[in-house]
């Protein structure tokens, strides 16, 4: 196994120390289940976002049209992240 030190911005390392509390686990271990799984390595095939096929004579606009499509995948990824981690939050509120 190798050893990695990761910044983590401090809502998002909360959140792991408390699910790891939570789950009765490390943070390390909460950490390596939840990589492998977002990377399709947990077992479960994963679907990978196919943005479209680029033909077009000159790369560098292929290129470019490729990044604005993976930057649009990353922009909805994200927002779901967020969307989840307020539900949690939201849900968080209403038990305590």
């Amino acid at each position: 196994m190798t050893r990695t030190t990761i910044t983590l911005p401090d809502d998002l390392a909360s959140a792991l120390k408390r699910e790891a509390r939570r789950r009765h686990t490390s943070v390390s271990a909460l950490a390596r289940e939840a990589l492998a799984e977002r990377l399709g390595l947990g077992g479960a095939k994963r679907e990978l976002p196919f943005v479209a096929i680029v033909s077009d004579p000159d790369p560098a606009h292929a290129a470019a049209r490729m990044d604005e499509g993976l930057a649009e995948i990353a922009d909805e990824t994200l927002a779901g992240i967020f969307e989840q981690r307020d539900r949690e939050r939201r849900d968080g509120r209403r038990r305590s």
